[in-house]
């Protein structure tokens, strides 16, 4: 098991459910690692029946696999991380199996037997209604601390050093079930970056996601090209070590598509001015309740919508501006070392 540190008898007295989806993993760990305790990472794996809602799941295994299941058993850890719906009936079974002495900590809602959870951290946007084991928080917790980004852009320094400033960082996702990231917008948030860059005298640092699809990626590589400024650009199927981190630790700006509530917040981590690409279409309104808050709490600011494509003037120069790094992961760290009788 990765992501994992022993204490000195062996035991962890922290588990975090990890299945498959990344961002729901990032959100997990995240906790764990703000938490600065030892702690065991159990991948979790799901049969047909994890799609069942949870009103029928209830406090079960139902769902995952029997391989997964071999990894649940005693001793129990003191505390369980978990995040996503689909996790959450296997952190109420382990606290039955426990006696009820294991606290669970369930991050994003449950959707079903909130009672049971000693912590569910949701965030504002998502409009849960308050109870004494809801913690809200301003966005996903995510595993961008200042001191990971202090170490990421010490090794990545010398890579772009020669660079001129500002850097901006054009972090791209794609498209998701319920929207589709067009051409037509890969096309405006390339050009707006390009015009930011040419328009401050700076360099671009480009990044796709697995969701931006290859015409997509093409038409930015294209683009970029053309453009007649310095630019870096990592396409998603590169084998050269991938520089995301690096661009989130050295970029004076970073402009990210909203279609992501893992970027945005991941984004709002680093100290470089974040601008959220948000036209009609790229998110879901859930998403842009969390661009609303991100912006009324002054982590980020809205990219205007900028010149048709074919404009080769573009919105005026970005401002390079600072806000505080966003840390959710160490608000609900600090609840759970409560749960478990330490105060951090």
């Amino acid at each position: 098991m990765t992501d994992s540190a022993m204490t000195e008898t062996g035991q962890n007295r922290i588990w975090v459910l990890a299945d498959d989806r990344p961002g729901n993993v990032n959100q997990a760990v995240g906790v764990a690692e703000a938490m600065a305790y030892p702690f065991e990472r159990i991948d979790i794996s799901y049969s047909s029946a994890a799609r069942l809602p949870n009103f029928i799941r209830r406090a079960s295994l139902l769902g995952i696999t029997p391989r997964s299941r071999e990894k649940l058993h005693a001793p129990w850890p003191e505390l369980v991380i978990a995040a996503g719906r689909r996790t959450a009936p296997v952190a109420r079974w382990i606290k039955r199996q426990s006696g009820g002495k294991t606290r669970i900590c369930q991050i994003m809602r449950p959707d079903g037997g909130e009672r049971e959870f000693d912590l569910i951290a949701v965030p504002a946007h998502d409009g849960v209604k308050p109870s004494e084991n809801v913690l809200e928080i301003p966005g996903a917790p995510h595993r961008i601390s200042e001191t990971r980004l202090v170490l990421e852009g010490k090794a990545w320094q010398e890579k772009f050093h020669a660079m001129p400033r500002p850097l901006i960082a054009l972090i791209v996702g794609g498209s998701t079930k319920k929207t589709t990231f067009t051409a037509a917008m890969a096309r405006d948030v390339t050009k707006t970056a390009i015009n930011a860059a040419r328009n401050s005298g700076g360099s671009l640092l480009v990044t796709t996601s697995r969701r931006t699809g290859r015409d997509n990626e093409s038409l930015i590589a294209g683009l970029l090209e053309k453009a007649g400024v310095p630019f870096h650009l990592h396409g998603w199927n590169s084998t050269e070590d991938n520089p995301y981190f690096g661009f989130l630790a050295l970029a004076d700006i970073l402009i990210v598509t909203g279609d992501s509530v893992s970027m945005c917040c991941e984004a709002c981590a680093a100290l470089g001015g974040v601008y959220i690409y948000n036209p009609d279409g790229i998110a879901a309104p859930r998403h842009r309740r969390l661009h609303q808050n991100l912006f009324d709490r002054g982590y980020a600011r809205p990219l205007g919508q900028g010149a048709p494509s074919g404009d080769a003037q573009g919105p005026a120069k970005l401002e390079v501006f600072r806000h505080p790094s966003l840390q959710p992961a160490r608000l609900v760290a600090q609840r759970c070392l409560e749960l478990i009788g330490e105060r951090g």
